[in-house]
C-alpha cells in the first residue's frame, strides 16, 4: 500500500506527462524546475516504468547519489537500479582501489553489454571521470560458460591465470579460483558473488552462486560470463568514458550540470598534476587516455536525450516545496498539519519502521491534538509538498532531525570474517591445553593404523618427547592455549602430577570467586528497591529523536534496562559494546528514566574529560526536556561546586555526572535512584569499594567497552545480569588503518586531505616535554591549518577550553597526549595518527582509533612506528591485529588477544590473570563453567529451583572406540586446517537438522560423501543416543558392538526412568542385545552387549530401537 501511495502522487500531473512527451520525442536538452527532496526519485521511477528506456541519473555527489539510489530501489525494484560508483580516491594511486567498487562498476559494465531489460543506473561526478574499458576489449575478455558446455577443467585453468586470477584453496575474493576435484569455484569482477561450476568428465553439470563466508551455494544460474579486473589503471588497453559507452537511447538526468562539470574540471586538474609529479622512467597513461574533464562531458551530452534540472524556471516547472524544518516541536507541526488540512492537503508522514510509525502515532495522540494525517512505512530520503495535487509528504527522521542512513551493496564485507576464524585456526607448533593432561604442542592431524584400517587423529607432543594421539572425537576436550602473548607456557610430562594439582587449585579459587559473585548477586534479589512506572510519552519523545536508527542490540538492552527498572529488584545490570556503539545513548535514556520518576541519577566516569563529554552529551541529548544536569571534577571552582552540591542535597539537581569525588562522604543525595558507571575497571579498589556500599539499593547500570568473552558471558548470568551491544551503528565506514614510518609527505598529504573535505584531526604524540616541537613540525608542514595543543599537566580550564573549541570545530588540529582515550567525541574529526605506536597497549590504541570514523564519512587512521625489525615481537602483534580488524566491532575481535585476559581479570579480580596464564584462557572458561555448575547445583539449588531440566543427562560425554574407518578422507577435503575446521563444527552439532545441514553444506562444497565420511556422521549419531542411554563408552570393534554404563554405582541414573526403560527393552529382546556384568580394574562394571556388527549404519541400526524405547 505505502509503495502505490507514494507512486500515485505524480498521477494527474501535467508536467510529468509533458516529461515524458519530450522523452518519447528525444528531444535533446529539457530543463526541469521545482522538484524537490524525493520528488525527483518519485517522478524518475514513474518515467522509467512508461518509457522502457535505459535511464542514467548524475547527482552531485556520492552521498545524494546513494539516497536516490535507496529511494529509486524501492520504487522500481532492486534488480533493475545499478549503482556505478568511483572506484579510486585519488588519481594514480593504484594502491588505493576499493575492491567493492571495483566490483560494482564492472557488474554495471556487464549488464549494459548483456541483451538484459534496460536499467536505471545512478551515478555522480567521480565515478563518471574515471573512463572504462571499451566494450570490444571487455568482450575480448569475458569467459562466457554456461550450463551443458564441454570444457576442459585445464582449459579453464589457463584461461583463468591469463586473466591474472590466482588459485587458492578457497575463494574469498575478487580474481581468486580453486579446484576441489571436479569442483571449481571461481570470483569474477562481474558479480558480487563467486560462481561454482561443478564438472561432470568435461561437461559444466551445473553453476551456483556462493557465499563467501559461509562457502555454501546461494542459487542456480545458467549461464555467466567470468571478466578480469578491467579496471586496472596498469592496463593498456583503449578507454572510452562512461558515456560513450552506454547506449545511444539513454536519457540522461542531470541534478547540476554546472556543478557536475566544475567537479571533473577540478579532478582533471588534480589528475594532471599529479601526472607531471610521477617518475616518467615508468610507462604511464596520460590523463587524456583515462579520465575525461568538463568540456567532453558536456559535449558528449549532446548526443543523448537530457533532462537538466535547473534551481528555477524550467521548461517543465512542478510545484513542489521541500518540508519545512520543525526541528523536533511537535507544535509547530501539529499546527502546519492542521492549516495544510484545512487547505485541502492530503497528509503523510512516512517512517522506515513500524515501530518508529507507532512512536509518532504515540506522541501525538499523547499531545491531545486534533490533526488528520497517515502515516505509511516506507524509507523515503526527504519530504515535500506537492502544490499541484495537494500532498505533503513528510518524512520522520527530518521531522525528529534523527539521522537517516543509506545502504549500498556492499557483498564483499563478508571476507573480513574469515580472518577472524584464522585466529581461532591450529597451526602446526601452536600450545594447545588439553583438559585432562595439560598443554602440550600441536603436531598436526596423522592418519594411524589400527588393525589394517585408518584412522585420523591429531598429535600433541608433551615434555620428553611424549606422544598422546586424540580421537577425532574428543576435539572438544582440547583448546589453543591463550595467555599472554610472548611467554610460553610450561610443559609437563603425560601423566605428571603437576598438572592435576594446578587444575584443582584453580578449580578451588574459582569456585571461591564464583561464590561471592553468587552470593551478592542472591542477596540482590532478595532486596526490594523503587519500582519505576511504564514510559511516559516524553520518553518517547526522548527515544525518537536520537538522530541515529536503533541496533538491534540497542533496543534489546533498552528494553532490558527498562524491564529492570520497572521490576521491584534492584537492577544491576552490565551492558558492554564496542567504541562508538551506543551504550551512552542506553544510558541517557535510562537516566532519562529515572528523572521522569522523581528519582536523581549520579553518572560516575574515570576521567575528567569523560565527565565534561558526557555532560555535553547528556544536556544536548535532554536539551528540551525539563531535566536539571551538571557536572563534577577537579576543574569546577569551589564555589561551583558547593552551588553542585547544594543543589544535590535540596533535589534541584536532577543527573549529576563526576569523576570519583562522587562517592565521597561529603555528597548527600535527596533522592538517589539510578547510578550509571562507565569503563568500572578504570576504578581503584578504594572507589570500588565506596561503591559496593550505595549500591546495595540502588539500581546500577555499568558500562565497559573492555569486551567481555562469549563464553565467559554464559558463565556470569548466574552472576550478573549482561546485555552485549555488538551490531555497529548503520552506515559507519570501517576505519581505514595504515601503519607508516615517520615521513613528513605522509603526515602532510593525509592531514591536508582531511583538512580539504572540511574534517578535523587527532595526533596523539605522548611525551609532553616535546609536544611543542611536534606541533611546530606540523605547522611548517601546513601553515594554514589552525594547531591546538593539550595536554594532562595544563591548567584544567584551559585544557576544558580547547577541547570545548575543537569539538565546536575552532581548529582543525588537535595535538595531544593520550588523555583523548577516553571517550572524546568529536564527530567532524575523521584522521588520527598515533605516533611512536608501538609502545601503547592494544586496547589503548583502539581505544584511540575509536575517536574517529564516528560519522557517516570515511575515517582514517595513521599509526606511526619504527620499522617493523626494530619493534619487539609483542608491539608487531599489536600492529598487526589493529591493521587487520579495521571493520567496527573489530574491537570485540583485537580483544580475542589481549582485553578478553584482561576483561576476565576485570570481573573476577585482578588474581585471576595469574591462573590464566597457566592454564590457558579456553580452558580457564570451562573450570568456570563447572564450577558455577557445581554451585547451582549444590550450595544454591534453592536460589535456581525450577531451572533444572526435567530430562537430565547423567553423563557430560561418550567416548567412541572403534576399528571403523571415520575420516574426511585426504583426497575428499585436502586442506589440513579445513578438515580440523570440520572435525571441530562436527563436534559441536547438536542436533539432526544440524547434522543434515552439514552434510548439505559439505555436499555443496565437495562434493557427494564417501563412504568413511558418512560413516563419520553416523557415528555422530550413535554417540547421541548414548549419551541419551547413560552409555559413557561405546565399543565397535571386531564386528562386536559393546555399550559401557556409568561406573559410579551410586550415580542417580540408576534410580531413573531411563535405565528402567532400557531394562525393560533388554527383557523383552534377548536376541538383540543382553546385559553382563564385567570385572574391571575400577571395579564392577554393568555392559550392554549387541549381536554382530559389520558396519556403522548396522550398529545404528541395532541402537536406534533401544534409544526410541527409551524416549517415549
Amino acid at each position: 500500500m505505502s509503495k502505490t501511495l507514494v507512486q500515485s502522487v505524480f498521477n494527474e500531473s501535467s508536467s510529468l506527462r509533458k516529461l515524458g512527451e519530450a522523452i518519447s520525442k528525444n528531444q535533446a536538452r529539457t530543463t526541469l524546475s521545482g522538484l524537490h527532496g524525493s520528488a525527483f526519485s518519485i517522478v524518475v521511477a514513474q518515467l522509467f516504468k512508461e518509457t522502457d528506456l535505459p535511464f542514467l541519473c548524475v547527482f552531485n555527489d556520492k552521498e545524494e547519489a546513494a539516497y536516490h539510489l535507496n529511494d529509486l530501489e524501492q520504487l522500481v525494484g532492486e534488480q533493475d537500479v545499478l549503482f556505478f560508483p568511483g572506484s579510486y580516491r585519488r588519481p594514480y594511486q593504484i594502491e588505493e582501489t576499493n575492491n567493492a567498487n571495483v566490483l560494482l562498476r564492472s557488474e554495471v559494465l556487464n549488464r549494459i553489454n548483456s541483451r538484459k531489460k534496460p536499467a536505471l543506473i545512478v551515478t555522480y561526478p567521480e565515478a563518471l571521470f574515471e573512463k572504462v574499458v571499451t566494450r570490444k576489449e571487455l568482450e575480448r575478455n569475458t569467459l562466457s560458460v554456461k550450463v551443458g558446455d564441454e570444457l576442459s577443467l585445464d582449459f579453464v585453468n589457463e584461461v583463468l591465470f591469463s586473466y591474472q586470477f590466482k588459485r587458492v584453496d578457497f575463494v574469498t575474493e575478487p580474481g581468486e579460483f580453486s579446484v576441489r576435484g571436479g569442483i571449481l569455484d571461481v570470483f569474477s569482477f562481474s558479480h558480487d558473488e563467486p560462481y561454482r561450476l561443478e564438472f561432470f568428465g568435461n561437461e559444466v553439470d551445473s553453476i551456483r552462486c556462493f557465499d563467501v563466508e559461509t562457502q555454501l551455494s546461494t542459487e542456480q544460474v545458467k549461464r555467466i560470463g567470468i571478466i578480469p579486473n578491467v579496471a586496472n589503471k596498469l592496463l593498456e588497453e583503449q578507454r572510452a568514458s562512461f558515456l560513450e559507452y552506454i547506449a545511444r537511447k539513454t536519457v540522461v538526468f542531470t541534478a547540476n550540470q554546472r556543478l557536475i562539470e566544475e567537479k571533473l574540471d577540478d579532478f582533471y586538474q588534480k589528475a594532471e598534476e599529479t601526472f607531471a609529479e610521477l617518475d616518467q622512467t615508468v610507462k604511464q597513461l596520460k590523463p587524456e587516455e583515462l579520465f575525461i574533464n568538463g568540456n567532453t562531458f558536456s559535449a558528449l551530452l549532446e548526443s543523448f536525450t537530457h533532462v537538466a534540472e535547473v534551481p528555477s524556471d524550467g521548461e517543465i516547472a512542478f510545484r513542489t516545496q521541500p518540508q519545512p524544518p520543525f526541528k523536533k516541536q511537535f507544535p509547530v507541526l501539529t499546527k502546519d498539519l492542521q492549516q495544510k488540512h484545512a487547505k485541502g492537503y492530503t497528509n503523510y508522514i512516512f517512517c522506515d519502521t513500524v515501530e518508529q510509525a507507532k512512536r509518532f502515532e504515540d506522541i501525538l495522540e499523547d499531545l491531545d491534538a486534533d490533526v488528520k494525517y497517515q502515516t505509511a512505512v516506507f524509507s523515503l530520503y526527504a519530504g515535500f509538498v506537492d502544490a499541484e495535487s495537494k500532498t505533503a509528504c513528510y518524512t520522520d527522521h527530518q521531522i525528529f532531525e534523527r539521522y537517516h542512513r543509506f545502504h549500498l551493496k556492499n557483498g564483499y564485507a563478508k571476507k573480513q570474517a574469515i580472518t577472524l576464524k584464522e585466529l581461532t585456526n591450529l597451526e602446526v607448533g601452536d600450545y594447545v591445553t588439553h583438559i585432562d593432561h595439560g598443554i602440550g604442542k600441536f603436531g598436526g592431524l596423522q592418519k594411524i593404523e589400527v588393525e589394517g584400517k585408518f584412522q585420523e587423529a591429531i598429535k600433541l607432543i608433551y615434555g620428553d618427547r611424549d606422544i598422546l594421539y586424540l580421537s577425532i572425537h574428543s576435539l572438544h576436550k582440547i583448546a589453543k592455549y591463550n595467555g599472554k602473548d610472548g611467554t610460553a607456557p610450561k610443559i609437563y610430562k603425560l601423566g605428571s602430577n603437576a598438572w592435576k594439582k594446578l587444575k584443582q587449585k584453580t578449580k578451588k579459587k574459582v569456585k571461591e570467586i564464583a561464590f561471592n559473585l553468587i552470593e551478592l548477586y542472591a542477596k540482590r534479589r532478595l532486596q526490594k528497591g523503587f519500582q519505576y512506572a511504564p514510559d511516559s510519552y516524553l520518553q518517547h519523545e526522548l527515544e525518537s529523536s536520537f538522530i541515529y536508527e536503533d541496533t538491534p542490540d540497542q533496543t534489546k538492552a533498552t528494553e532490558d534496562i527498562k524491564r529492570d527498572m520497572e521490576s521491584e529488584r534492584p537492577m544491576d545490570r552490565l551492558v558492554c559494546g564496542d567504541v562508538g556503539f551506543g551504550k551512552t545513548e542506553v544510558a541517557i535514556r535510562a537516566a532519562f528514566k529515572a528523572v521522569d520518576n522523581g528519582k536523581q541519577v549520579a553518572v560516575l566516569v574515570p576521567t575528567t574529560i569523560l565527565a565534561f563529554q558526557h555532560h555535553k552529551s547528556f544536556s544536548k541529548r535532554m536539551k528540551r526536556l525539563p531535566v536539571n544536569i551538571d557536572y563534577l571534577n577537579r576543574f569546577r571552582t569551589t564555589k561551583e561546586r558547593n552551588k553542585v552540591l547544594e543543589d544535590l542535597a535540596s533535589g534541584k539537581l536532577d543527573i549529576v555526572i563526576g569523576t570519583h569525588q562522587l562517592v565521597n562522604k561529603g555528597i548527600k543525595f535527596k533522592d538517589l535512584g539510578l547510578l550509571i558507571i562507565d569503563e568500572e575497571q578504570k576504578f581503584g579498589v578504594a572507589v570500588k569499594d565506596k561503591l559496593k556500599t550505595i549500591k546495595e539499593n540502588v539500581d546500577t547500570l555499568t558500562l565497559t567497552a573492555t569486551p567481555i568473552p562469549r563464553t565467559l558471558q554464559f558463565s556470569l548470568m548466574a552472576a550478573r545480569d549482561l546485555s552485549v551491544i555488538n551490531t555497529p551503528p548503520a552506515n559507519r565506514y570501517p576505519i581505514e588503518t595504515r601503519v607508516i614510518r615517520f615521513s613528513e609527505e605522509a603526515i602532510r598529504d593525509a592531514l591536508r586531505y582531511e583538512i580539504s573535505r572540511g574534517g578535523q584531526a587527532f595526533f596523539v604524540h605522548n611525551r609532553i616535554e616535546n609536544i611543542q616541537e611536534v606541533a611546530g613540525m606540523l605547522q611548517r608542514l601546513l601553515p594554514d591549518a589552525k594547531i591546538g595543543v593539550g595536554h594532562g599537566q595544563m591548567d584544567g580550564k584551559k585544557l576544558e577550553k580547547l577541547m570545548l573549541s575543537f569539538m565546536d570545530g575552532a581548529f582543525d588540529i588537535l595535538v595531544s597526549t593520550t588523555i583523548i582515550e577516553n571517550g572524546l567525541d568529536v564527530p567532524n574529526a575523521n584522521t588520527i595518527f598515533i605516533n611512536n605506536a608501538n609502545n601503547f597497549g592494544l586496547s589503548d590504541l583502539h581505544q584511540m582509533r575509536g575517536r574517529v570514523g564516528r560519522s557517516n564519512k570515511k575515517a582514517f587512521c595513521y599509526f606511526i612506528t619504527p620499522p617493523y625489525s626494530a619493534m619487539t615481537t609483542d608491539a608487531r602483534k599489536r600492529i598487526q591485529a589493529l591493521e587487520q580488524y579495521t571493520e567496527l566491532g573489530g574491537g570485540f575481535k583485537i580483544a580475542m588477544k589481549d582485553l578478553e585476559i584482561r576483561g576476565a581479570g576485570d570481573i573476577l579480580g585482578g588474581e585471576q590473570s595469574g591462573f590464566i596464564n597457566e592454564i590457558g584462557f579456553e580452558t580457564y572458561q570451562k573450570i568456570l563453567a563447572e564450577a558455577i555448575e557445581e554451585l547451582k547445583e549444590k550450595e544454591f539449588k534453592s536460589l535456581y529451583q525450577g531451572q533444572e531440566e526435567k530430562d537430565k543427562k547423567w553423563i557430560k560425554e561418550t567416548v567412541i572406540d572403534t576399528d571403523f574407518e571415520l575420516l574426511f578422507p585426504s583426497e575428499y577435503v585436502n586442506n589440513i586446517s579445513e578438515r580440523l575446521n570440520l572435525y571441530h563444527k562436527l563436534g559441536e552439532l547438536k542436533d539432526e537438522t544440524e547434522l543434515q545441514a552439514f552434510q548439505k553444506e559439505l555436499e555443496d562444497r565437495f562434493g557427494p560423501l564417501p563412504e568413511e565420511a558418512q560413516d563419520l556422521l553416523d557415528s555422530v549419531r550413535i554417540k547421541w543416543m548414548a549419551l541419551d542411554l547413560g552409555l559413557e563408552r561405546v565399543l565397535m570393534k571386531k564386528n562386536k558392538m559393546v555399550g559401557y554404563f556409568i561406573s559410579d554405582q551410586q550415580s542417580g541414573y540408576y534410580q531413573s526412568n531411563t535405565f528402567g526403560k532400557v531394562l525393560n527393552y533388554v527383557q523383552q529382546h534377548p536376541d538383540k542385545v543382553n546385559m553382563t556384568e564385567k570385572q574391571t580394574r575400577s571395579g564392577l562394571k554393568l555392559l550392554l552387549r549387541f549381536g554382530t556388527i559389520k558396519s556403522v549404519p548396522q550398529a545404528l541400526a541395532a541402537l536406534n530401537p533401544l534409544h526410541q524405547a527409551t524416549q517415549k
